[in-house]
């Protein structure tokens, strides 16, 4: 049945879309493809060997690094200049994996001194730094 637009043209054209039959093709189509796709996704079924997969929890080491009011650092508790810390700094960024740098910095210390350490680990490579601070000041 088609839909006119009120005028008894008998000549004229429809400028409307008949919808009916696209609407069957795609229905015809979505039956086909319903019916051939449990046939394309089907498996042969095998007899897998089974294993234990326990997943490898490494935990990094965390390193502390405390800077003392006068200037002095200490790794984990042992006094050390310069050149030492920056060689410890080194061998800590090529662990795997690599440790966290924990910078425990005196109230009363120069902020220079932070930045120096800070520099340092940047130089040597280490990737995970923060600061450790006292909440209850």
């Amino acid at each position: 049945m088609a839909f006119g637009n009120g005028s008894d043209e008998h000549d004229a054209e429809m400028s409307e879309i008949n919808m009916i039959p696209l609407v069957d093709i795609m229905l015809v189509l979505l039956i086909i493809f319903i019916i051939t796709v449990p046939v394309v996704t089907h498996t042969v079924k095998l007899d897998l060997p089974r294993a234990q997969n326990e997943r490898l929890l490494v935990e990094p080491e965390t390193v502390t690094i405390a800077i003392t009011a006068d200037g002095a650092v200490h790794w984990n508790q042992t006094r050390v200049d310069e050149r030492e810390l920056f060689l410890r700094l080194e061998r800590a960024a090529t662990q795997e994996p690599q440790p966290e740098l924990h910078i425990r910095g005196d109230r009363r210390v120069a902020y220079e001194n932070v930045i120096q350490v800070m520099a340092a680990a940047q130089r040597a490579g280490v990737l995970k730094l923060g600061f450790i601070t006292d909440p209850t000041d």
